[in-house]
């Protein structure tokens, strides 16, 4: 299959990005994005050009380092491939003399490092403001020693699955982290292990989320529309609730 690629290319922060175009030849439609990436890059070190630097890491849809933006979809849309991350869109969802647009996340908190790289640090220090669990676990407990609410259990599980990739920030119109943070702050809120601090959680974990400079949330569902792990737009509602009550207690 034959494709044109039209790839941002940007030194670094402070440099001014633009979009450069590149023709790629016998691209295997088994190919996932990123061993397409890969071939590109080897293209352009042949020719003696920079090769296009991008994030990735396990490639299997586990760690959240592949955030690029492909068609104006964060992490891309092919035909019957959705919600998944770009390590596991396969080229077989594009079609021969299709043009392709790669960008990277495009929000003010995550600077632009270097082509289609963003420094996603800001999600670490949402984390790093909802501090310590300070309830004594010990040994790993047998399965039925902590009875938790079934309905409970599953919803902290389904938040637990969130891989920090970014793909709610870059679909948001208001750049907006607040599913990501939801995510994070229910699946401990909703675990007995969670309560001693889950009120000074949410208030500072929303609170540094408002600082790093994303945006509100509108409830316009574009990130739970793309996110790979299926984050429900439920999380930020019951986000919301926690924090009007640890507003309520914590003076």
């Amino acid at each position: 299959m034959k494709l044109k690629l039209r790839v941002w290319r940007q030194k670094n922060s402070d440099a001014t990005g633009r979009f450069e175009e590149y023709p790629l030849s016998d691209v295997d439609e088994h190919m996932s994005f990123l061993e397409m990436l890969d071939m590109l890059n080897e293209q352009l070190i042949n020719e003696g050009k920079e090769p296009v630097a991008f994030d990735s890491d396990c490639r299997e849809g586990i760690c959240g380092m592949c955030g690029l933006v492909i068609n104006s979809v964060p992490h891309g849309r092919g035909e019957t491939t959705y919600q998944t991350t770009t390590c596991q869109l396969h080229m077989r969802e594009f079609h021969d003399g299709d043009t392709i647009t790669i960008e990277p996340w495009k929000a003010e908190p995550f600077p632009v490092l270097k082509d289609l790289v963003v420094d996603r640090t800001a999600f670490d220090r949402i984390i790093q403001a909802g501090g310590f669990i300070s309830a004594p676990t010990g040994t790993a407990p047998d399965a039925h020693a902590a009875p938790i609410d079934k309905n409970n259990a599953d919803h902290a599980f389904d938040n637990a699955t969130c891989i920090g990739c970014g793909a709610c920030v870059a679909a948001c119109p208001n750049g907006s982290a607040m599913l990501f943070t939801a995510a994070k702050v229910s699946h401990l809120g909703m675990l007995p292990q969670g309560q001693p601090e889950r009120w000074t959680r949410v208030i500072g974990m929303v609170g540094q989320h408002d600082e790093e400079g994303f945006g509100n949330c509108t409830n316009l569902g574009e990130c739970t529309a793309v996110c790979p792990k299926g984050i429900p737009l439920e999380s930020i509602s019951r986000l919301n609730r926690d924090l009007f009550s640890a507003l309520g207690k914590v003076k």
